[in-house]
């Protein structure tokens, strides 16, 4: 059987595993690391249920080979979080604003608005709904998602002032 080694940095921590070249990065995720919280919903990059950040920027692990992140860094839904454990601000929306419901679609979604605030500083309405589209949600009318993004960007933007506003008294 054919390998390819596979060198790679998810969430902060390097790892090197032998694996097939037909192996998709979400079933690597899934079964070489064990990271579960990318799911797999259509398994045709629709739906969006198993976007990842590869290297900041969104993909969907259903259709990326394993081998394409060797020497890339990645972040997952598992990365989401501070280091003691403490949601970000965008989890933590999520949760007061009921933005999740049966949760299948919650990592996608969570990935997918990431990198929409990490390059937005105050997305609209309109701009939040258009990072979405391609995440697919039957539960929550995606209302709540979109309020759940605008509470953190507001949340983010309070917390970067609070620094400024210190440094001039």
């Amino acid at each position: 059987m054919e390998t390819r080694t596979v060198k790679v940095v998810v969430n902060g921590t390097a790892y090197k595993r032998e694996v097939e070249p037909r192996l998709m990065l979400g079933d690597f995720l899934r079964h070489h690391l064990y990271l579960t919280g990318t799911h797999y919903g259509c398994e045709h990059g629709v739906c969006g249920a198993c976007t990842v950040l590869l290297e900041g920027r969104t993909a969907r692990a259903c259709l990326t080979l394993a081998a394409q992140v060797n020497g890339r860094s990645l972040t997952t839904v598992e990365g989401l979080a501070h280091a003691d454990g403490t949601l970000n601000e965008l989890q933590k929306a999520f949760t007061e604003t009921h933005a999740l419901q049966c949760g299948f679609c919650t990592p996608g979604m969570l990935m997918t608005l990431t990198e929409l605030l990490n390059e937005t500083d105050a997305p609209t309405e309109a701009e939040i709904r258009e990072a979405i589209t391609g995440n697919l949600c039957r539960c929550t009318g995606y209302q709540p998602i979109v309020a759940a993004a605008l509470l953190a960007a507001q949340r983010i933007r309070d917390q970067r002032a609070v620094p400024t506003a210190q440094a001039t008294e």
